[in-house]
């Protein structure tokens, strides 16, 4: 009975052995560490997202943090953008009240771009049906293509979006005296043109006059002039301004009148910004 029962309680202890589960720490530890979150991210320092591009092909950021001695102005020509248009966007109504940290939208937001390039189009139009002995005969001598995209003259014409390529823009010298002085991005972002008090100031290109002052320190009288969403020159240290803003100007129209206001001689700081970015005005001027 002794062997039997010694026998028994072997039985006992080898299921009793094959029971417990062996390495349930190990599973515990891998599942367990399936679930955790890994501590990378709080480790690491969260660090701001940079500002959206604008548009494809136009790497301006669209908003902008104003720094000490900005003004609505200097951020225009910074940003390729007139300082009006800047007002317009963030609903400043005094020009001179902004703020230190204060971050502005400085390129149109999108309602206003798809309101730009969307089509005008006829308020009434009439249809007809199309004579098919009229199409087949040619009798009109305008195609059924032609005709189908000409204007209906019961209303304006759809209106075409306005191109932004480079070669869009004709360039002409903004005045006819010599460069004193090239362009060098770090110290002169533009050209200096010399002449004589009175000498006059041509717009370099078609456009529309952005602004028209002297605001701008170290400018003197300024004008700046708006060719299209890229380009953008400004004219400074005139004596006399021969145009307002919100005026359209053409390519060799008299803007100003060359003079030496806040500048140590008579000359003509003719810059070239494309999308805000000064760039040399001699790689877009003709050859003289």
């Amino acid at each position: 009975m002794r062997a039997v029962g010694g026998g028994l309680l072997a039985g006992a202890l080898l299921l009793t052995g094959c029971a417990t589960p062996r390495g349930r720490a190990p599973v515990e530890d891998r599942s367990a560490g399936q679930m955790a979150p890994k501590p990378a991210a709080a480790a690491e320092p969260v660090r701001p997202a940079a500002p959206a591009a604008s548009a494809a092909g136009d790497a301006r950021p669209t908003t902008y943090t104003v720094k000490p001695g900005d003004t609505l102005m200097r951020i225009g020509l910074e940003t390729g953008q007139g300082w009006r248009d800047i007002a317009r966007w963030n609903g400043i109504d005094n020009p001179n009240l902004i703020e230190v940290g204060q971050m502005l939208r400085v390129m149109p937001p999108a309602s206003e771009t798809v309101a730009a390039i969307k089509p005008v189009l006829p308020s009434k139009v009439e249809t007809k049906p199309l004579d098919p002995k009229a199409a087949a005969s040619g009798a009109s001598g305008v195609s059924v293509a032609s005709a189908a995209s000409a204007p209906s003259a019961s209303g304006s014409a759809p209106a075409v979006p306005a191109k932004d390529n480079d070669d869009e823009v004709q360039w002409a010298w903004p005045a006819a005296g010599p460069v004193a002085t090239p362009f060098d991005e770090s110290r002169n972002k533009g050209l200096a043109i010399t002449g004589k008090a009175g000498d006059p100031v041509f717009a370099a290109a078609d456009g529309r006059v952005v602004y028209a002052g002297s605001g701008l320190r170290g400018y003197g009288n300024l004008v700046i002039v708006k060719h299209n969403a890229t380009y953008l020159t400004a004219y400074a240290h005139n004596q006399t301004l021969l145009v307002k803003e919100d005026q359209v100007v053409r390519r060799g129209q008299k803007i100003a009148e060359m003079g030496s206001s806040d500048a140590e001689r008579v000359q003509l700081h003719f810059e070239v910004r494309r999308q805000g970015k000064p760039m040399d005005p001699s790689k877009l001027l003709p050859a003289r």
